[in-house]
């Protein structure tokens, strides 16, 4: 089965039903991007040419599954994959934020610059996921993401601090999402679900609900 090329803004605009407006973000996220990549390697170089597709069209396929949700974290967020392109789409509702955590510094300041040149309802965390976790009390995250990351069963600890009993976690994987998710089933309670990938073929989106790690009552710091 093939899969769409959404490699144009045009392309975007129609699968994920989206304004011109939050086009024109996009847009100028795209520009900021090329413009940083000289000086500080962002993504990917290979990549940068397919950003519509490959990372815009990537970190967007999660809206489908979660579209009513307000509150989302994103881990990890890199270049603001997927946190930023969530927030961007979310830009004109009143009740929504994405907290996007990065520990890179440099990573950190080129996300400010997106959020203030596009006006995203984003908080960025920059410092270490871990460090956030024993720290931060969220207790109203709807959704937790993270994009190529690390493997399943270490992102779920990084993940668990942040999820309450209502929280979904939606994870971007590659083709080892399957085996990823057996192991990680040794360690943890939680029902899972694979999504095929919009994007990459053999590509999974994991979804994770009821998470909690073997041995322990509670997982997270919420009700």
């Amino acid at each position: 089965m093939s899969l769409p090329q959404l490699d144009t803004p045009e392309r975007f605009a129609a699968h994920f039903n989206v304004s011109r407006e939050t086009i024109e973000r996009m847009e100028i996220y795209e520009a900021l991007l090329r413009q940083w990549q000289k000086g500080t390697n962002l993504v990917a170089p290979k990549t940068l040419d397919l950003v519509w597709h490959r990372h815009f069209s990537d970190s967007a396929q999660l809206l489908a599954l979660a579209p009513d949700s307000a509150k989302w974290l994103d881990l990890g967020s890199g270049a603001g994959f997927p946190g930023l392109v969530i927030a961007i789409c979310f830009a004109n509702r009143e009740d929504s934020l994405v907290h996007i955590v990065e520990s890179n510094a440099r990573k950190c300041a080129f996300c400010h610059e997106v959020v203030r040149e596009t006006g995203s309802p984003v908080e960025i965390h920059c410092e270490r996921i871990e460090s956030l976790g024993a720290t931060a009390k969220f207790d109203d995250i709807d959704i937790v993401t993270a994009r190529a990351l690390s493997p399943l069963n270490d992102l779920l600890a990084m993940a668990s601090p942040f999820f309450t009993a209502r929280t979904i976690g939606l994870f971007l994987k590659g083709r080892t999402a399957s085996q990823e998710l057996a192991g990680a089933e040794k360690d943890w309670t939680l029902e899972a679900r694979l999504h095929p990938s919009l994007t990459e073929k053999e590509a999974s989106i994991v979804q994770v609900t009821g998470l909690q790690r073997k041995g322990i009552e509670t997982c997270g710091g919420g009700n």
